[in-house]
Order: C-alpha cells, then sequence, then structure tokens
C-alpha cells in the first residue's frame, strides 16, 4: 500500500472527504485518490479525482445532499474564483464491482460538467459508460486508500480486452469534442495510444513525451504545445492551427485505431 506521506492531499479532496463520510455514514468501505494527484503530481489543470466504494445503494436524498455538498468545495471549470480545483467524485457499488460490468456501473458521479444539471434540481442517479471501465483499470494501478483496504482488494482486474473496447467506443465521441477542447482531446488521444501499446495508464504529459517523438515533427509540436498549455506555459492558438491541430488529432487516431 503507498503511503500518504508520498502524496500531498490537495485541501478539496480533505473536504470531498468528510463530506462522503457524512453523507454515506455505516455503508463506506473505501475512498481513495487517485489520477494526477498520486500519479506524477497534480499540474495546473489537474482535477482531483476521488473514488469511493459503498456496500448499499444510495437514496435520492443521500445523492442530492452530496450533491449539493461536492458543488460547494468543488472548483468551477475553467478557472474558479477562489483558485480551488475542480472535483470529480465516483462511487460505486461493491455489488457493481463483484459482478465485472461492462461497461462498468457506477452509484453515484460528480464532476463539473454536470454542475448546471444539478444546481437545476437534477438528482444524480447510477450511470453505466465505458469511460469507468477505464476510471477503473487506472485506479486500481495507482489508487491510493485515504481509508480502507488497498486498491486491488475491492477494484476488480479490468482485463485488457475491456480497456481496448471501452477506448473504441470512446474515440469516435472524443474525436467530435475536438473543437472545443483542443488541449485535452489530443493529451487523451495520446494518453490512450501509450495505454493500448504499454498496458500502463500514465498522466497526460507523460503521455504526450512518449508520443511526441513517435510523431512527424509538425505534428510532435502541435502535442507538444498541448502539453506546455497543460502546465499552464504558452498560448494556445487553435483557431489559427486548424489544419495541424486536424492532422495531429487524426495521426493520434490512427495510431490508437492501429493498437485496438
Amino acid at each position: 500500500m503507498r503511503s500518504f506521506d508520498l502524496v500531498t492531499v490537495p485541501p478539496e479532496a480533505e473536504k470531498a472527504l468528510l463530506m462522503i463520510q457524512k453523507r454515506l455514514a455505516g455503508s463506506l468501505l473505501a475512498i481513495y485518490l487517485h489520477g494526477s494527484a498520486v500519479a506524477g503530481g497534480l499540474r495546473p489543470r489537474s482535477d482531483i479525482d476521488l473514488l469511493a466504494v459503498v456496500d448499499l445503494p444510495m437514496t435520492p436524498e443521500v445523492r442530492k445532499c452530496l450533491a449539493d455538498d461536492l458543488m460547494k468545495a468543488s472548483g468551477r471549470y475553467p478557472s474558479d474564483p477562489e483558485g480551488r480545483r475542480p472535483l470529480e467524485v465516483i462511487i460505486f457499488l461493491h455489488a457493481d464491482l463483484n459482478a465485472s460490468l461492462y461497461p462498468a456501473k457506477c452509484e453515484f458521479i460528480y464532476g463539473e460538467w454536470l454542475r448546471d444539471q444539478y444546481e437545476s434540481g437534477e438528482i444524480p442517479k447510477p450511470v453505466c459508460d465505458t469511460e469507468l471501465t477505464l476510471v477503473l483499470a487506472q485506479a486500481r494501478q495507482e489508487a491510493v486508500p485515504f481509508f480502507g483496504p488497498n486498491a486491488s482488494s475491492l477494484l476488480p482486474i479490468i482485463p485488457r480486452s475491456d480497456i481496448r473496447q471501452a477506448i473504441k467506443e470512446a474515440l469516435p465521441a472524443l474525436m467530435e469534442s475536438l473543437h472545443g477542447d483542443e488541449r485535452n482531446v489530443l493529451l487523451t488521444l495520446a494518453r490512450m495510444w501509450r495505454t493500448l501499446v504499454t498496458g500502463e495508464f500514465s498522466p497526460k504529459d507523460v503521455a504526450a513525451d512518449w508520443a511526441s517523438v513517435r510523431l512527424p515533427s509538425e505534428e510532435a509540436a502541435v502535442l507538444n504545445n498541448a502539453r506546455d498549455a497543460y502546465f499552464g506555459i504558452g498560448e494556445e492558438d487553435w483557431p489559427n492551427r486548424q489544419q495541424e491541430l486536424q492532422l495531429t488529432a487524426n495521426s493520434l487516431r490512427d495510431e490508437v485505431l492501429a493498437n485496438l
């Protein structure tokens, strides 16, 4: 088990931990910190990833209350007036994890892309999504427990075939979101490619470094621009680089498809 002595716990994570413990009480089996916070350190644009496991389904009242709590702790995207980082909190039901469902099913999810829905009064519902399969695979590799057993004790082994299928199914929607989310799409494509080749999950900038040396120089420069922007370095001028952007995204997509 990795030690939190080696990980800086963000204040947003500490607040979210208390909120989750308060709302889920005796049904909570574990809470894990994962993502950039434990895999190489937080980058300027990183969010805070938390994953919890419960042994009882959440009631609508608990779902609503927890979403309201998390909206108070999570930083708004893309920029927060108080400088807080966005939270992504996913809660899985232990029985669903044991069933090894594909795509994976979560009991509850909070992320800033859902804020408008939750602020309007929508109650979070269980979700089945291929992205959750990839989250579980990555979390099993790297997650650090706030409390509860090591991640490998509760989180299932995700077969390589499921990882490949999840990437394949996520790829079309990712490409469609290129315009308007250029940096994230390029870096996610690089991470997909590296995961397929190496079997490992990595931070986006590490994947970009790995992919850029395998691309032609012009496309590598575009990917490196996205990586630098991830660190808050330099400027993103995507409207004036549409041809280069599309070429780079297409090349990364083709590499992903070639390794599926």
